[in-house]
């Protein structure tokens, strides 16, 4: 049996960059089922620190990663913009309004994205979106985590997980690993891993979303281009590495998965992004698909479960997980190791699995 104050179940963006946070002042073991961290949805991410993406307190948190994102290097810009067509007006004013864009000329917008069709009718932008390196930053925290004294196992699914006195037992493969601290980070996975525990909390719901890769259109340098999408974010197209990712972005409740691109919901993302543009979509480079997994309200999930003490939730990233990664981390890190949170009290409280009674 291995003993460590700390394990933690999921080896993806939340897991690690918790586990960085908490290496040094406690001995901490991240298990990770698969045999690479990061392979599900933290491996099949679009990469983007938006702000004023997402519901009020998710908006709050990544504000708080800011700092940390800057210290670590992981942005670049990248900039956003907003496309409508004829009709489409009421649903553009509220996207601008909502997301605090600025309005553009069409000509102005066909600077920015010359490929852009004459059905375009309507166009805003901002450049405050970044990219994220998402390789790095789980890198860099895998780093932190082994200077810390800490360690990742991959490859060992949890397939039990008991009691026993002040302790936690794990079982992954052949294995038992002890801690008096459990933290729920297993993404998809989340409802399964706090059933086996015994731990009743609020019912997440991991939900599909396909994603097609394209050839640069006309050979075009996309290096300067930003992510564009359509009004109430009904497809969008974002530059990576000299190609497009078009995405439909679907959000089709699932059971937990491998996940892998639904073939009528991409073609209708394709058919949507190409009504935006002039050159024809080819066949796609490559597909795939990813899991996001949402809370009831739509707001990560964590801190201490307020029925079972020791069991600590780190959960309902959605599509959120990457640009609040960092204040997510420096949370739970708090609030495991007994110090005053950062953030505000309401935040904290807004975040808390206590919302949910």
């Amino acid at each position: 049996m291995e003993a460590s104050d700390i394990v933690i179940i999921g080896g993806g963006v939340a897991g690690l960059t918790l586990a960085a946070e908490l290496a040094g002042s406690a001995k901490v073991l991240v298990l990770e089922a698969e045999a690479h961290f990061g392979y599900h949805a933290s491996g099949r991410s679009a990469a983007l620190y938006e702000p004023a993406y997402g519901a009020p307190a998710v908006r709050a948190l990544t504000e708080a990663s800011l700092p940390a994102y800057q210290a670590g290097g992981w942005l670049s810009p990248r900039g956003l913009m907003l496309l409508g067509q004829a009709g489409e007006d009421e649903g553009f004013r509220a996207d601008v309004a909502g997301m605090n864009l600025q309005e553009l000329s069409l000509a102005e917008a066909r600077e920015i994205v010359p490929i852009l069709s004459r059905s375009v009718a309507f166009a805003a932008f901002c450049d405050r979106p970044q990219d994220i390196d998402t390789d790095r930053l789980m890198q860099d925290a895998l780093k932190r985590l082994r200077a810390g004294g800490g360690a990742l196992r991959t490859g060992l699914r949890v397939t039990a997980i008991r009691r026993d006195g002040g302790n936690w037992l794990v079982t992954a493969g052949d294995e038992v690993f002890a801690a008096p601290v459990l933290v729920n980070a297993a993404g998809a996975w989340v409802n399964e891993i706090a059933a086996m525990a015994g731990v009743s909390g609020p019912q997440f719901q991991p939900c599909r979303r396909s994603v097609a890769r394209i050839a640069a259109p006309g050979g075009a340098d996309l290096r300067r281009w930003p992510i564009f999408f359509g009004i109430g974010e009904s497809w969008y197209a974002k530059p990576d590495a000299g190609a497009l990712i078009v995405s439909p972005a679907e959000e089709t409740p699932v059971a937990p998965h491998d996940a892998f691109s639904d073939d009528m919901a991409l073609a209708e993302g394709l058919e949507r992004y190409q009504a935006h543009v002039t050159p024809e979509v080819t066949r796609p480079l490559a597909t795939w698909g990813g899991l996001r997994t949402f809370a009831p309200d739509r707001v990560l999930v964590i801190g201490e479960d307020p029925v079972q003490p020791g069991f600590f939730w780190q959960a309902g990233q959605g599509g959120y997980g990457f640009q609040t990664a960092p204040g997510a981390a420096r949370l739970g890190a708090d609030l495991i190791l007994g110090r005053a949170p950062e953030l505000s009290a309401d935040l904290v409280a807004a975040l808390s699995p206590a919302r949910f009674g």
